[in-house]
C-alpha cells in the first residue's frame, strides 16, 4: 500500500482525482461521525483545499479488506495522484499514519493535516 495511486482505485470501482489534495473518505451511512464529516469536507472542497469521494463500506468491501480498514470514517490523503504516505502529528498526537486517518477529529485538525500533505 506505500505505493498506492490514484488509479490503483480504478479497480474498486473508484475514479478519483490526479491533481492536487484528493481525499478518498470510506464510510457508512450508519456511522455519525462520517455524517458530521461531510459538511466540513465539503467546505474544503469549496475552498479549493481538496477534492473527494465517499465511499460507502457497505457497497465496497473489497477495498476495506485490500487496505486493511477496520473502523470508519477513514480519511485516505492524495497528493498529485499518490497516497501522502506521510505521518502527520499535531499537538504531539499522531493523527495521519503513512497518509491514512481513522476515527474522530475537528474542523481545526483536518484543515491543519490538509496543509501539511
Amino acid at each position: 500500500m506505500l505505493h498506492l495511486r490514484v488509479n490503483d482505485l480504478h479497480q474498486f470501482g473508484i475514479k478519483g482525482y490526479d491533481k492536487g489534495n484528493f481525499v478518498l473518505i470510506l464510510g457508512s451511512k450508519w456511522c455519525k461521525s462520517c455524517k458530521l464529516l461531510s459538511p466540513i469536507l465539503e467546505k474544503f472542497k469549496n475552498e479549493n483545499l481538496i477534492n473527494y469521494i465517499e465511499i460507502d463500506i457497505g457497497k465496497n468491501t473489497k477495498i476495506t479488506q485490500e487496505l486493511n480498514i477496520h473502523a470508519v470514517p477513514a480519511l485516505i490523503f492524495f497528493k498529485d495522484g499518490k497516497l501522502s504516505n506521510k505521518d502527520i502529528a499535531i499537538n504531539d498526537e499522531l493523527f495521519l499514519k503513512k497518509g491514512i486517518l481513522i476515527g474522530a477529529f475537528n474542523e481545526v485538525i483536518l484543515k491543519e493535516i490538509i496543509e501539511q500533505i
